[in-house]
């Protein structure tokens, strides 16, 4: 039998029947992922697998690179750029026997079986025909970046843009359709980041010349987001994003804010307590806008980033030397939804925990502010980055199934760079499928209720965030 056959991870009868009667063929909404508008726009034609899968100019797969710098692969082979596109690939194929039970093994041998439909196993003695297998198809018109998100019947893409960025390769796909509604994602983290001063500067430098707007103030930069914000829910913008080491609630006045925010402006470092209280008003005041424009927004909680100085200095950002933070979330995070409830201002949220720990605060945090306007209003997201994977989804819905509804959970994103990813998606879904499926077949959900199991899987796989965002 295949290892990727058509029961793969679904170990119950009822799980069978629950994923393949229901959740199979179901399309795709990605709410929230980190593909390249350009790359989307221009219809990308990768080189070759290596291009794809490790280390496209774009962004590279950090997941993989993790696991072969722990396998001993040299950095070279990596971020390095000197070595030629087969040997980077054998890398990571020597480096495939080596991560059993690593999601990577599961991530990788569906995306070759559903993408490229190699029923084989990736290992060095399959890697050449593999490879040449793979760049053959990649060099057709089936391969190219918009066929691959068709491939997957995907109906939505929601990239994550900065607030400064003019959007235009989202015009252009908009001039140009393909059969996949793409729509940008406001995610103004940077203009978050005082404690960055001299990047933070500049960056107010260019968010006033695309907002047309001369920064001098604190109100000047609300007014620049502002119209930035406009400008992108013009564009089919209805979701914002912050990535964040925590929530931040501190009490402040708007004199103390316009005094930070001078202060910063003039070149000066703001105290650890300014850095604080800045943010504090910067999430309320972005919180505010999305609510009235009727967006959801997200919350990405939890993430120590970079925390390998000499790969930073070498490899910049985003290249595999991040992890799990254990800042505490509870008050801070139940203060800033409060303040929000008690104004009228809570927009739909979905909250996002990085640490395992924070399930179960996440989860009754959200419901906390929950008020009887919207189903899920408030919602506990997906098992993210370090935690999308088999145990971190089981964990996820249990925690949203012990304390509140798993009926109401608007599902999986891949929150991803790359074109190939979408069959995490499947992974999702037939993990869903069967841990519904064993609480039928164990007693603990009544099989007379089947239909609305059905329904449930329906509903989670897609249904639920078709009507949640309301694309």
């Amino acid at each position: 039998m295949s290892f990727i056959n058509e029961d793969f991870m679904l170990s119950t009868d009822t799980a069978r029947e629950l994923y393949h009667q229901s959740a199979e063929h179901l399309p795709i909404i990605d709410y929230h992922c980190h593909l390249s508008p350009r790359q989307i726009a221009e219809n990308i034609q990768f080189r070759d697998i290596t291009q794809l899968w490790l280390v496209d100019g774009h962004a590279g797969d950090h997941y993989k690179w993790r696991a072969m710098r722990a396998n001993g692969v040299d950095e070279s082979y990596i971020t390095g750029g000197g070595h030629s596109a087969w040997e980077t690939f054998e890398k990571w194929a020597g480096t495939m026997p080596y991560a059993l039970r690593n999601p990577l093994y599961h991530w990788s041998h569906l995306e070759l079986k559903r993408v490229f439909g190699i029923d084989k196993i990736l290992s060095p003695k399959t890697a050449r025909e593999i490879f040449e297998e793979c760049n053959a198809k990649l060099a057709t018109p089936e391969f190219r970046g918009q066929a691959l998100i068709r491939k997957f019947n995907v109906e939505v893409v929601c990239t994550t843009d900065d607030p400064v960025d003019d959007l235009r390769w989202h015009r252009m796909i908009a001039e140009h359709p393909f059969g996949t509604k793409v729509l940008p994602a406001w995610r103004p983290d940077k203009a978050m980041a005082i404690d960055k001063t001299d990047e933070f500067r500049a960056y107010v430098a260019a968010l006033g010349e695309a907002a047309g707007i001369e920064i001098k103030s604190y109100r000047d930069l609300q007014d620049a987001l502002q119209k930035r914000h406009d400008y992108f829910a013009s564009m089919g913008c209805s979701l914002s994003d912050h990535g964040m080491d925590r929530f931040y609630s501190e009490d402040y006045t708007e004199s103390e804010i316009e005094s930070i925010f001078s202060k910063v402006l003039e070149g000066a470092c703001p105290t650890e307590e300014e850095t604080v209280k800045y943010i504090s008003a910067f999430l309320y005041d972005q919180a505010v806008m999305d609510a009235e424009a009727g967006w959801v927004q997200q919350f990405h909680i939890g993430p120590l980033r970079n925390n390998n100085t000499a790969m930073f200095m070498q490899a910049g950002p985003d290249t595999g030397y991040d992890s799990i933070h254990d800042k505490p979330i509870a008050v801070d995070g139940n203060r800033f939804f409060d303040r929000l409830a008690s104004d009228g201002k809570l927009a739909r949220t979905i909250l996002y925990c990085l640490n395992p720990k924070d399930n179960a605060v996440m989860m009754t945090m959200a419901y906390n502010f929950n008020d009887g306007t919207v189903p899920g209003k408030m919602q506990f997201g997906s098992g993210w980055w370090f935690l999308d994977q088999e145990v971190g989804m089981r964990r996820q819905m249990d925690s949203l199934s012990m304390l509140g509804l798993l009926s109401r959970f608007v599902g999986m994103l891949t929150d991803s760079r790359s074109f190939i990813s979408y069959p995490r998606h499947e992974y999702f879904r037939r993990i869903l499928c069967d841990v519904l499926g064993k609480d039928v077949e164990l007693g603990k959900i009544p099989a007379e209720e089947m239909d609305t199991v059905h329904r449930m899987v329906r509903d989670i796989s897609y249904n639920n965030a078709k009507n949640y965002f309301n694309f």
